[in-house]
């Protein structure tokens, strides 16, 4: 089980507002400026019980289900991902759809094809946040993917029918 990946503290500052900026694009209903790459999901605090917003980039989409794949960077430290784990149902913004959806952590085995459909798809995006997650190169062959699934938690974001 993975208990943090990013290495450094949580973003704080310019970083912060940079990474929380494509929520702002959403909210102006802009989201669709960022394409198909990312999404936006509304889920409950944990403790204040208060909608938040996490704007994450899409590691795979299945188009025959609707279901986006996501990976949480800081691993299960992340707010967003600690938050899911109390209460799995999300709303989901993609350009300028609204989906209600619930989030299902993937197997070891799901993740890493799905980080293989990924490297394939993103090699440079895939090395350069392979190495900021997990601190050291990674190649996108089937092992690299693998230790890179045992590092970082994958979670499906699966539409209500």
């Amino acid at each position: 089980m993975t208990t943090g990946t990013t290495r450094g503290p949580k973003p704080s500052g310019i970083m912060r507002f940079f990474l929380r900026f494509p929520i702002w694009l959403y909210r102006l209903h802009l989201g669709w400026l960022l394409g198909n790459r990312f999404v936006m999901f509304q889920h409950i605090g944990r403790k204040s019980g208060l909608p938040r917003y996490t704007v994450v980039e899409v590691v795979q989409y299945d188009s025959t289900t609707g279901t986006y794949a996501i990976a949480s960077g800081w691993g299960e430290k992340a707010d967003w991902f600690q938050n899911i784990q109390k209460e799995p149902e999300v709303l989901l913004y993609t350009g300028r759809r609204q989906i209600a959806a619930t989030t299902t952590r993937l197997s070891v085995v799901e993740a890493t094809e799905a980080l293989r459909v990924y490297a394939e798809g993103h090699p440079v995006a895939f090395h350069q946040l392979a190495k900021m997650m997990v601190g050291q190169e990674i190649e996108g062959d089937e092992a690299g993917c693998e230790l890179l699934a045992q590092a970082v938690p994958l979670v499906a974001l699966r539409p209500h029918p």
